[in-house]
């Protein structure tokens, strides 16, 4: 990825933070008055919390190519995404989340499906239209940086390392291949969050059957309405402690899981199946999110009357302003024929999506979540869910944890159909 010519115009963490704070409380503002209804009815509020900082960021007022933004970023999706989870989960009820059946499993598993087979389809085309874009790596052949997108495109971070290890393909090349991740995910993930402001239309030509989440969200807000209160100091203090608390255990527990299981061979060898579970991320998410399960069969769910979820929501929104940081819309333009072959892969796994979500009367909502449950990860799929609902935000962390486990093997087995491919039909 090229590094700007020109230095962003800010830099510091506390000014970029103070603009995306600035513009997330503009757009909320706005979207309440009535003479931007019909603004916002075009671009739904949520959509412009991500474009917004990307737009921010292409025209290099603030920038995601420096150290500053790394911290932002890090203190975003360790610090405040399990505390948002932790939160939000407080007010879950159990028995409305058991009742979504097994729908949710089944979209994640389409959507992990339409990954694995999008990247092979993808190269297959190219490999037709246009051979120069899958056969220009010289011996580094395309298929080994594609199967790092897929690693990252159905676990994260940690599969789309162990797929770079296992199939060694030229880190020189490995930045064009970030390249693609990043903007394909961002722009699709700017594309679903307009679709929900569409999520009635959807659901209609889906023919799908959305009681089971109306259901938990209904129960969820009458709980809430139930024990609804003025909030007070006391309030507000508790739901610190229980938050960071919360936020400190699932840290100790999870750098105590992930650095017990580095030490055994099985787990820490790049190319094991068992690697991702090394990874401190997944673990924290997995343990904030117990914990906030476990919180809300306790006394301590009537913390929600007094706004646990909203303030596990401004965390959330907080999320999205500093994801859309990392889109430059111009970098769609850096390495083109590259780009188009994502998006086809992208289209792939989107058709598949619906077609499936169509075939059974899966909800939108279970096509989005499921979709970024691979596609985004634990970062993004609590953030798609709880666009819809902050109590559904859950949902998406729970599918998440999916991704990172069955990542490793599915990317696996998408890198060998491009292998067979490549070797059949490109060199």
């Amino acid at each position: 990825m090229q590094e700007a010519l020109i230095s962003p115009f800010f830099t510091n963490n506390v000014i970029v933070l103070g603009i995306l704070a600035l513009s997330l409380a503009a757009i909320f503002y706005t979207s309440s008055l009535n003479s931007w209804k019909k603004f916002y009815t075009i671009f739904p509020a949520l959509l412009l919390c991500y474009m917004i900082p990307a737009v921010l960021n292409t025209t290099n007022i603030i920038s995601s190519e420096t150290k500053e933004y790394e911290e932002l970023y890090y203190v975003a999706t360790r610090y405040l995404l399990p505390s948002s989870l932790l939160l939000l989960c407080i007010g879950i009820d159990l028995q409305g989340l058991v009742n979504l059946g097994w729908k949710p499993i089944v979209m994640f598993l389409a959507g992990t499906f339409g990954v694995v087979i999008g990247g092979p389809i993808a190269l297959l085309i190219f490999s037709q239209i246009h051979p120069e874009t899958v056969s220009g790596m010289g011996n580094q052949e395309a298929w080994r940086g594609l199967s790092t997108i897929a690693g990252s495109w159905i676990g994260g971070g940690a599969n789309q390392t162990a797929m770079l290890e296992i199939f060694g393909f030229d880190k020189t090349l490995y930045g064009g291949m970030i390249l693609v991740d990043i903007v394909v995910a961002n722009i699709w993930m700017a594309i679903l969050l307009f679709l929900i402001s569409k999520n009635d239309k959807i659901n209609l030509w889906l023919k799908a059957d959305n009681s089971s989440i109306q259901n938990l969200i209904d129960r969820v807000e009458n709980y809430s309405l139930s024990v609804q209160k003025q909030p007070t100091l006391k309030d507000y203090m508790l739901m610190f402690g229980i938050t960071f608390g919360g936020l400190a255990i699932s840290y100790y527990f999870a750098e105590l899981v992930a650095n017990t299981l580095s030490k055994i061979p099985a787990f820490s060898d790049p190319q094991s199946f068992f690697n991702s579970f090394t990874s401190s991320f997944l673990w924290l998410i997995l343990f904030s999110t117990v914990i906030g399960v476990i919180a809300s069969t306790t006394k301590l769910r009537s913390l929600e009357g007094a706004g646990a979820s909203k303030i596990g929501s401004v965390f959330i929104y907080i999320l999205v302003a500093v994801i859309g940081m990392r889109m430059d819309i111009l970098q769609i333009f850096e390495n083109p024929f590259l780009i188009i072959l994502g998006i086809v892969w992208m289209i792939v796994h989107v058709i598949i999506l619906f077609g499936v979500a169509r075939l059974i009367k899966a909800p939108f909502f279970f096509i989005a979540v499921g979709s970024k449950a691979n596609i985004g990860g634990a970062a993004s799929a609590p953030v798609v869910a709880g666009a819809f609902n902050p109590s559904l935000a859950p949902v998406g962390a729970l599918l998440a944890i999916l991704g990172y486990i069955i990542g490793t093997v599915a990317a696996l087995f998408s890198a060998l159909i491009m292998e067979w491919i490549t070797i059949n039909f490109i060199l």
